[in-house]
């Protein structure tokens, strides 16, 4: 069974909003709301329809699709500039040291810092794959896509990059992060501050939330215990994400205060070590498994297929040849399934 990952469509809203109500909550970048997923894919056609290379306030939207049923399977997003419409809150985990000559001790205090260090970055996510597909590597299919589609689009992106992950959610699909710090001053559950965030932005956060630091000693030991930790669900991400070279830089989520995890985009496993390269031939005599990507903007697509270099060109084979749409003379760039 072949599957594609490409730019989407009007007629994803459906199937996208179907698979927004099955994410459980947490998840601002795909809201079970019509009219925000259709305000996205509004932006995202504007997006793949601007021609002009350099940096701009944009949103990408792309679709993981079952070849041969057509079926939408997957989503996944790529913000180009974050910070540009609305501030781009986070809290910085710090510390704060002071000594008592009289007590003769040292206090060390944990703080949490309101803070808009990440504004200017790119931003991949809202990744999300049907539960019915989480198998046959195609969750790295769609999460790796996107930093093929950055190299082939490079201008269009910022230097520096970040992914948010989903903090801890309990099972009525309240954050107990939430309880214990923000929702003290918002007077709103996390459920209505997360869709509230999703459909209108973060600026009723600069409007309510104290801006002094917080220090965590004062908060409940359920959020305490959630600051910094993924979602169960998000623990295989936040590998993919170590693995590309993304790291922990003590940033959370304000809401449910999940990591967020920050590389250089030229550093990037995924992005540095891709290469671009014509086809010399189209055939099914073997190679090595790779993810393999043709077509700018619009016409981008993006599947696994099996790649055999020869001197500065490649062979590809003939099923990932028909996914993306690249014929002999194409350039493809690709990336080593490993």
């Amino acid at each position: 069974m072949s599957f594609v990952v490409r730019a989407a469509h009007d007629a994803d809203l459906a199937p996208l909003y179907e698979m927004a109500k099955l994410t459980g909550g947490g998840f601002t970048n795909l809201p079970a709301d019509r009219p925000a997923l259709k305000a996205k894919l509004d932006r995202s056609h504007a997006a793949f329809a601007r021609t002009e290379g350099e940096l701009g306030d944009e949103l990408f939207v792309l679709i993981l699709e079952n070849g041969e049923t057509g079926e939408v399977r997957g989503t996944c997003q790529l913000f180009t500039q974050v910070g540009q419409r609305h501030p781009f809150y986070s809290y910085r985990i710090g510390t704060l040291t002071q000594h008592s000559d009289q007590l003769g001790r040292t206090f060390r205090a944990e703080m949490l810092s309101l803070t808009t260090d990440l504004e200017g970055s790119s931003e991949v996510g809202g990744l999300f794959l049907h539960p019915g597909e989480r198998a046959g590597g195609l969750g790295m299919l769609l999460a790796r896509s996107r930093y093929l589609f950055i190299r082939m689009h490079r201008r269009r992106f910022a230097d520096r990059i970040l992914a948010e992950l989903r903090g801890i959610i309990d099972e009525a699909g309240g954050s107990p992060f939430w309880d214990g710090l923000a929702g003290r001053f918002f007077g709103m559950n996390f459920q209505d501050a997360d869709q509230y965030n999703a459909t209108h932005g973060h600026q009723f956060i600069a409007d309510l939330m104290p801006k002094h630091p917080i220090y965590t000693a004062m908060l409940s030991e359920t959020a305490r215990a959630a600051i910094g930790l993924p979602h169960p669900s998000g623990r295989a991400a936040m590998r993919m994400l170590e693995n590309e070279g993304f790291s922990f830089e003590n940033y959370i989520d304000i809401f449910d205060g999940g990591p967020t995890m920050t590389a250089r985009t030229d550093n990037v496993r995924s992005i540095r070590d891709a290469r671009t390269a014509p086809v010399v031939a189209i055939d099914d005599e073997g190679g090595t498994q790779a993810l393999v990507a043709y077509g700018e903007l619009a016409d981008f697509r993006c599947a696994l297929g099996v790649v055999r270099e020869v001197g500065d060109a490649v062979v590809i084979d003939s099923a990932s040849a028909r996914a993306i749409g690249a014929q002999e003379d194409s350039n493809v760039t690709f990336m080593a399934r490993t």
